[in-house]
């Protein structure tokens, strides 16, 4: 009996057959990476692969490493397996990674969403024997409103936040949601000001052609009172920092998938709560997962063990992957604090 496609290690997923790891979370010497957040594209790694449009991104985190690129659908042979990306609709440049192998064929799915935010790449669905899948939003209770009703509602908020001459801050990850969230807004709303971490990535978003309204980021020189009723974007840590003190009195909300919770909205001490997510509610699960005619699943990260026994339920061969991935957090990574 040969080799199974891919393995499931310490490190990470392998592929013996291509001597790589897809989304590695401790060093290799070849590593395939779905999309740029910290829990998939780590240091330390002798090599790595990317889409495109994943490479500005991974390069303003990591620094100097030795990254190929390729297209979406583009085909790859290494080793003794043809490789490729596909869209993920996670994050600009995010994608699932296809391996195949004498007409077998595995999908890494790495994080994404089937909706389409009309900012990043939209997710396309993989036909596969055997598909790898995260859960972080896998209970039937999470179940995303269309973006342009989420919008609408941000935008009242910010309006009547300005009537009182308050700021606005929406808490929103720096590398994704806060670009997602931004180029939804209308920029003739009022000024946007974003915090360092935000702006850092805003920069790397429009050396790559990525529209983005214009935005002025906060520095200890800014003048605050030149952007009255302002719209204040930054990481969600931040809301709870000294940072916050120099908009006096503010109203805070935050952009995240757990909003749809509200004992975490309670606990975040937020006045508002926007239901927006980079990753697949359970409709979209369910339906990414059908759209691949998979008959294998594998549940990395989330909910697993309920997503798991569903799917099982469902007449799928289903297990569970220990991994390191995060999914969506409301607390910013080390590297955005320093940021």
């Amino acid at each position: 009996m040969s080799e199974p496609l891919l393995i499931f290690t310490d490190r990470g997923i392998c592929c013996p057959a291509g001597g790589f790891y897809i989304d590695p979370w401790r060093p290799v010497e070849r590593a395939v990476i779905t999309h740029g957040h910290a829990d998939h594209a780590r240091p330390g790694h002798s090599s790595y692969l990317a889409t495109e449009n994943a490479a500005p991104v991974m390069r303003h985190r990591l620094g100097d490493i030795r990254l190929e690129t390729a297209r979406y659908a583009e085909q790859r042979r290494i080793g003794d397996v043809t490789v490729s990306f596909h869209p993920a609709g996670h994050v600009p440049g995010s994608a699932q990674v296809r391996v195949e192998r004498a007409g077998e064929v595995w999908v890494v799915s790495g994080d994404y969403k089937t909706a389409d935010d009309g900012f990043c790449e939209p997710w396309e669905p993989v036909r596969c024997h055997a598909f790898v899948t995260e859960c972080t939003f896998g209970l039937p209770v999470f179940k995303w409103r269309p973006q342009a009703e989420v919008v609408a509602d941000l935008h009242a908020w910010w309006r009547a936040n300005a009537l009182d001459g308050r700021f606005s801050v929406i808490g929103a990850y720096a590398l994704g949601k806060a670009q997602r969230v931004l180029a939804a807004l209308n920029s003739s709303a009022g000024p946007i000001l974003t915090h360092g971490a935000v702006e850092a990535t805003n920069e790397v978003a429009r050396a790559q052609g990525l529209p983005l309204p214009p935005t002025v980021r906060v520095t200890p020189e800014t003048d605050l009172k030149a952007y009255p009723g302002a719209l204040v974007v930054a990481p969600p840590s931040a809301l709870g920092s000294p940072w916050m003190r120099r908009f006096g009195p503010a109203s805070t909300g935050f952009a995240s998938g757990w909003m749809a919770l509200r004992g975490i909205r309670r606990r975040r001490a937020a006045d508002r709560g926007f239901v927006l997510s980079d990753h697949a509610d359970w409709d979209g699960l369910n339906a990414a997962i059908a759209a691949t005619g998979a008959e294998r699943v594998f549940v990395t990260h989330g909910y697993t063990q309920i997503f798991c026994r569903w799917l099982s339920e469902q007449g799928y061969d289903a297990a569970i992957v220990e991994t390191e991935y995060e999914g969506e957090s409301l607390d910013a990574p080390a590297e955005e604090e320093a940021a």
